[in-house]
């Protein structure tokens, strides 16, 4: 594998004023040409001409680096190194230079459609947040980082998505939808695994999109309204137990009311449906127990 190499190159500003004076100089000796007696016109024809050729490829050697970019150098396909350092930079003019950004980029993955663990059609998509932390593996390791990057991250999630169920069943199992954190966790481990070979680092995944599959939106809807309903009502009972476990010790323990095996009964029962019930209560007198 090919590893980044950094290098410096010259300051680019010394040599600009080099190349400018020769330049003048290559005018100068085109311009000059009757007036120079001492010189053949061919003689200073040719001076010019190399003056000029020299000043070319002087001018070819020039190359900025802006801040969080890179420019790979190259000699005739060959790595030669990385140059970080900012501003104008001069290099060998024969050097083939190829900029990398190493910016911090995100961008967003296309809704997927896959099945979830449970196998339900689910539509999915994540954020991801990378940047370039080697631009030697990602100049020559790929074809186009960029372009993998997109479609492994994709890769990646359509995986993840497939290892969890979208809603679980369980009190302490992992889904999609209930474990956000530990869910992006283990995309961003999963997408810098397949992105490790192009010196690409993942700096953040996260989910953006989730929801069931438009064909059993409307009856997965009804599942997690049926669930939550038997979660409130197990709530309620329990409560409710509570409540009459502590009316009956009071009683008990003050002396209200003597009760019979039968009576606790029929309170415990009273209580439970006036706790309970989903609609309020009415009173009712017991005319059997009015004496004329």
């Amino acid at each position: 594998m090919i590893k980044e190499l950094r290098i410096s190159a010259a300051s680019g500003y010394l040599l600009l004023l080099v190349d400018v004076v020769l330049y003048i100089a290559a005018v100068y000796a085109f311009v000059s040409i009757k007036r120079v007696e001492s010189m053949s016109p061919i003689a200073v024809t040719f001076t010019g001409l190399a003056i000029l050729s020299v000043a070319i490829l002087v001018s070819c050697g020039f190359f900025t680096v802006q801040p969080n970019k890179a420019v790979v150098l190259q000699l005739f396909g060959k790595y030669v190194g990385t140059v970080k350092d900012e501003g104008l930079r001069w290099a060998n003019p024969f050097f083939g230079k190829r900029s990398v950004s190493l910016r911090t980029r995100n961008f967003e993955t296309n809704r997927l459609k896959v099945n979830d663990f449970d196998g339900n059609p689910i539509e999915i998509g994540a954020v991801v947040v990378w940047k370039v932390v080697d631009s030697a593996e990602a100049s020559f390791q790929v074809d186009n980082y960029e372009n993998y990057v997109n479609i492994q991250s994709e890769s990646a999630l359509r995986t993840l998505a497939t290892h969890y169920a979208y809603d679980s069943h369980e009190q302490d199992g992992i889904s999609l939808r209930a474990n956000t954190d530990g869910i992006a966790n283990r995309l961003r481990h999963e997408i810098q695994e397949r992105l490790a070979v192009a010196g690409v680092s993942v700096e953040e995944a996260r989910i953006s999109h989730l929801a069931y599959a438009p064909e059993i939106a409307a009856a997965m809807l009804q599942r997690q309204q049926a669930s939550a309903i038997v979660a409130a009502r197990s709530k309620i009972v329990e409560g409710a137990v509570g409540m009459v476990e502590m009316a009956l010790a009071m009683l008990n323990e003050r002396a209200v009311v003597s009760l019979d095996e039968e009576r606790k009964a029929a309170m415990v029962s009273n209580l439970l449906v006036v706790l309970c019930g989903e609609r309020s209560t009415q009173p009712v007198i017991n005319a059997g127990t009015l004496h004329h």
